[in-house]
């Protein structure tokens, strides 16, 4: 069952200008370098190859990914023989897109492009979100509430990041600003606990999704990881096979950081889907394609901008294709 209601033209197209918008910096810097390599040339050869791979780990796609992109591309045009510069960027998109196809293992397969598929049926749907201090992490929970609320879905939020009251304070503000009940308990209380009240609200409420925001902290990986499972096992004393989600929140913005913030929390915990933020102040927009084929864990949202509306659900084919947009 999706997660938004399905959007007029009018609102489709005004996403897709604020992916545009929030892609400027990294197409303007991967473009610029890809003009460079072909320019004054007719086909592919090796030269133009090496500087669409300096290109492409420039945009901090990462050095793996970007070799699979180049073995992919000398494969092709091995087989064809003769490739010009007017089918590079064409098979750059579709060798791109094909790296992004990655089914969720914590949802059924997207029944639309542009909808996310939350299992309603399962209520409440518990969504555990992740992810480092200063990512984006309680913001894009204050924003994904907001929407689901206004699509008429119950949300409850959980403070469980108790280690920091900025946090908790943060998330309260996004609770009233969305209309959404949030549970919290005082500074230094134990996170599982507000995480087992959240959800028993949520039963109580008889809500559709619980979201619940954890410590950020990877600074001791073995507590991180008790913490993480403490709080799935108090979950499934009330919801047997929850959290249905584990989202974690990357900053699109620290390139590679983004890399060793995904290497980290895959192994404290079964990372199920990735939010990629702060997408528009930056020209390392390529990381969301090197995360989602290394750690082959689908991305959920972009983030693309300050507002609401610019926590977008993720579409592969619009992403690469605003990318490749001139």
């Amino acid at each position: 069952m999706g997660l938004f209601r399905r959007k007029n033209k009018k609102e489709v197209d005004k996403e897709k200008e604020s992916l545009d918008k929030g892609l400027e910096k990294t197409k303007k810097g991967f473009f610029e370098r890809l003009s460079r390599a072909v320019i004054g040339k007719s086909k592919i050869d090796d030269s133009i190859l090496d500087d669409v791979e300096e290109a492409l780990i420039a945009s901090d796609i990462g050095v793996d990914t970007t070799l699979k992109i180049i073995d992919l591309l000398e494969a092709r045009v091995s087989k064809d023989k003769y490739i010009n510069i007017e089918e590079l960027n064409s098979i750059l998109k579709e060798e791109m897109e094909s790296l992004l196809d990655i089914k969720s293992t914590s949802e059924d397969d997207q029944s639309d492009a542009n909808d996310m598929p939350f299992d309603f049926n399962k209520k409440p749907y518990v969504v555990l979100v992740v992810g480092v201090n200063g990512v984006g992490k309680t913001t894009t929970i204050g924003k994904l509430a907001a929407r689901l609320k206004a699509d008429g879905k119950s949300v409850v939020l959980g403070a469980a990041d108790t280690f920091r009251a900025a946090a908790v304070d943060q998330l309260t503000i996004w609770s009233e600003r969305a209309g959404v009940p949030i549970v919290k308990q005082p500074m230094g209380s134990d996170p599982a606990s507000v995480a087992f009240d959240t959800v028993k609200s949520a039963i109580a409420r008889n809500a559709d999704i619980v979201l619940i925001d954890t410590a950020g902290r990877l600074h001791n990986k073995v507590n991180l990881m008790n913490e993480l499972t403490k709080i799935r096992n108090v979950i499934r004393k009330l919801v047997p096979d929850g959290p249905h989600d584990v989202l974690l929140v990357l900053d699109g913005s620290t390139g590679q950081n983004a890399f060793m913030q995904a290497k980290e929390f895959t192994k404290a915990t079964d990372v199920t889907s990735l939010a990629v933020t702060k997408l528009d102040g930056t020209a390392k927009g390529g990381v969301v394609l090197g995360i989602a084929d290394q750690f082959k864990i689908p991305v959920k949202f972009i983030g693309v901008g300050e507002q609401i509306e610019d926590l977008q659900i993720f579409n592969k084919k619009e992403f690469i294709d605003s990318l490749f947009k001139k």
